[in-house]
């Protein structure tokens, strides 16, 4: 077993950890503002597009579901190193597919290898960081998705301008590769958990696991989720299409909005650590509505006011995640926390991957390119967004130390 490790030793581990949550967003996010060329190249509609993009995240949520029944019976270390080497593998299938189809069944297996993984990192952070310093912990490596829209699309998009839509993949996996190397060297062996599980031989995890406190905190995060990925697949090509934008625009709007998220996930993790999950994501909800309803509804506009709405677009609705890991993770005792988080992720991406789906049903393209009904799911997020209102609310008032739940 290993204790909490030093602080120097923990810094470093949760840099690894933001890398390989890094090279996870940029692997799912460059899709993203590729998807006019795919939807060019390929000859797909908005809503195969969207099949695209929900493939990754659909698989993670059904792989999710099935760590719910292993993912604390090993060590974390080990647990994911694999799973990180079998996204590596997928994600340079991606690069070497040979049209629509190979690239969709390539993104299904990286994304089913992504959400477990997501899902260990966040158990590792329960695991190792005290409580005092997790929502801080949590930001750190959030921040990753604000890098990965800094450095990781721009990249991106500059490497696929020179040669090709592959070339992204490739980088990918070469990045990966050098954190896998740095996870096996610096990361800890963790597996304080499997005694916890053996002092309570009698557990049963469905027992555990589904207790309706813990199931809420499911449905909180699928609501969390599902509302803001009703409208984020859309944003690049609503920006091309409907507001006139160039695709080398993108570049440039995607680095300020990265930036905006790379900022606010430090700060939203101080919040969190002074004032409470639950308060901090209530404020968060209420936040994104004004985005959410402002760009879904802009008409075409000069660069700098269309990067100032994905500016506060991106850093509000990135910047849900840190308290809505941090409130459900710290209501799980350490033997049940990886196969919670595991299902927690599967709402998560079942959340992101459904609403893509759902929104390439209510959105068409114009002939001219433009998206025909965003505005209408502008409105549909602002209204998931206040069920979760609701369910965090009902959350907090029905609130139990699940430390205390069946073990």
């Amino acid at each position: 077993m290993t204790d909490t490790p030093p602080l120097g030793r923990e810094r470093w581990v949760l840099l690894l950890l933001a890398a390989v949550q890094f090279t996870h967003m940029m692997d799912f996010m460059i899709v993203m503002p590729l998807g006019p060329e795919f939807m060019r190249l390929f000859g797909i509609s908005a809503a195969s597009f969207g099949v695209l993009v929900s493939a990754y995240t659909l698989a993670s949520a059904v792989m999710g579901l099935f760590g719910g029944l292993w993912l604390d019976r090993f060590d974390r270390k080990r647990t994911l190193l694999a799973l990180y080497a079998g996204f590596i593998a997928a994600t340079v299938m991606c690069g070497a597919a040979d049209g629509y189809l190979g690239l969709l069944v390539a993104r299904t297996v990286a994304g089913a290898c992504a959400g477990l993984m997501s899902a260990v990192i966040q158990a590792i952070i329960g695991d190792l960081i005290p409580v005092e310093r997790r929502g801080r912990a949590i930001g750190t490596v959030m921040a990753s998705y604000g890098l990965s829209a800094v450095a990781g699309v721009p990249s991106g998009l500059w490497l696929a301008s020179l040669w090709g839509w592959r070339s992204p993949f490739w980088a990918i996996g070469a990045l990966a590769a050098g954190a896998w190397l740095g996870l096996l060297v610096l990361l800890p062996t963790i597996d304080r958990h499997l005694s916890s599980t053996r002092e309570a031989p009698g557990a049963t995890v469905p027992a555990s696991l589904w207790t309706p406190q813990l199931a809420l905190g499911w449905v909180l995060t699928f609501a969390v989720v599902f509302s803001g990925f009703l409208l984020i697949p859309y944003l690049s090509p609503f920006m091309v299409g409907n507001l006139g934008l160039r695709m080398q625009d993108l570049s440039w709007i995607y680095l300020c909005g990265g930036m905006a998220s790379l900022l606010s996930a430090r700060g939203i993790g101080r919040l969190v650590d002074r004032h409470g999950p639950a308060r901090v994501l209530g404020g968060l909800l209420v936040g994104t509505t004004v985005p959410y309803l402002v760009f879904s509804h802009l008409s075409a506009s000069p660069l700098p006011v269309v990067a100032g709405v994905f500016v506060l677009f991106m850093g509000l609705t990135s910047g849900r995640v840190i308290p809505t890991v941090a409130l459900v993770a710290s209501r799980v005792p350490p033997a049940l926390r990886g196969r919670y988080l595991a299902v927690n992720m599967a709402a998560s991406d079942g959340g992101s991957g459904l609403a893509a789906w759902a929104s390439g049903l209510l959105i068409s393209v114009a002939p001219g390119g433009a998206l025909v009904g965003f505005g209408l799911v502008g409105w549909i997020a602002v209204g998931v967004t206040g069920c979760a209102l609701f369910i965090l609310w009902t959350l907090t008032r029905r609130a139990v130390a699940l430390t205390a739940a069946p073990a």
